[in-house]
């Protein structure tokens, strides 16, 4: 990764955001020739240049909506990792139309510019959310897939050096939104924690293990590739004991329900995937179904097994116990922070 970065220019779409910020700050100790983050947001980019102060970084304020700013922005870059998106499900909901904006037509736009500027390598983040879609925020994020794996099948049509691939995964622990930050603002609030429902399940995957499977797939991606992390799960009744535990909280919680657009489980590789995927330690690949305009594999031809009994979910991974739950929301700095702001 080291050897790959060194000299190079990145572009991180929606860099402001807490995948962006953690990926700068990875790419910056492998010496960079430079670091773009592209994002729409004056303020967080404010932020961060405040607190970063490195030559290395420039800014840009851009959509990517806009094709122009995407082809400008894109001028000299050698690799892009693509995290602009619309994630929160609620907002996808209310507006799917935004989400149609920014993840369809948003991803496109990156796509074909990498295409138009010779960039090299573009890895593009999905969701567990894409697979068997339920909500606009899934549903847009899997044709975000099915673009990608179609841009890199143009590029194999075209003679392009650019490869494209992609990481799929489920809920960073304590991104913006999520439930941890959630139940903690509960906690100072001294009121119950809310939850859908204790048997709702969902991985759990650390900022930092997300970063090291975008760098595996950087490093090992194959065109029109998916990329998938193992990664452990716990039920919602179980998150809520061992938040209360860490912060000695003793207040029950209560069960509001599965809310609109939420699955019970989530689901990292389909069944129909499932016959594909390829095994690789610590991660899972997903080869493309197909390049290219091959009619006869959708008429004519297909895999001959009936066994379809498998896909990799949040229901069927390791399921954490409580103390191991604990375990690695103590390892989370976050949670480190908070415990040193009460004095515990």
């Amino acid at each position: 990764m080291n050897d790959l970065i060194r000299n190079k220019t990145v572009l991180i779409t929606g860099g402001t955001g807490s995948f962006g910020s953690t990926m700068m700050e990875t790419l910056l100790e492998m010496s960079p020739k430079e670091i773009i983050i592209f994002s729409r947001d004056e303020l967080k980019q404010y932020q961060m240049r405040n607190k970063y102060d490195s030559k290395l970084i420039r800014f840009v304020i851009g959509d990517v909506r806009d094709k122009f700013s995407v082809n400008q922005v894109m001028r000299g870059v050698d690799y892009v990792f693509h995290a602009a998106a619309l994630k929160q499900v609620p907002s996808c909901e209310f507006f799917p139309l935004e989400a149609v904006k920014t993840n369809i037509i948003g991803g496109h736009n990156v796509m074909s510019c990498a295409i138009e500027n010779n960039v090299e390598k573009v890895v593009v983040l999905s969701t567990d959310k894409a697979v068997y879609p339920i909500n606009a925020m899934g549903m847009t994020k899997g044709l975000m897939e099915k673009l990608m794996v179609s841009a890199a099948g143009e590029a194999n049509r075209l003679g392009s050096k650019t490869v494209f691939c992609g990481v799929r995964y489920g809920n960073i622990m304590y991104s913006r939104g999520s439930v941890i930050p959630c139940f903690i603002g509960l906690i100072k609030k001294n009121s119950k924690l809310r939850i859908t429902s204790p048997k709702m399940t969902r991985f759990l995957l650390p900022l930092k293990d997300a970063v090291g499977l975008v760098i595996y797939a950087f490093s090992n991606g194959s065109n029109g590739h998916i990329y998938v992390k193992k990664a452990p799960a716990t039920d919602m009744g179980t998150l809520a004991k061992a938040i209360s535990n860490i912060f000695n909280y003793d207040k029950d919680f209560e069960k509001i329900g599965v809310r609109t657009g939420e699955k019970i489980h989530e689901t990292l590789i389909s069944k129909e995937e499932w016959l594909r995927t390829k095994d690789e330690g610590d991660f899972y690949n997903i080869p493309p179904e197909a390049f290219g305009l091959d009619y006869d594999i959708y008429f004519e031809k297909g895999n001959k097994t009936n066994d379809l009994d498998y896909d990799y979910t949040s229901y069927n991974t390791k399921q954490l116990s409580l103390e191991e739950t604990i375990k690695l929301l103590l390892s989370l700095p976050e949670i480190k922070c908070e415990l040193e702001k009460w004095g515990k």
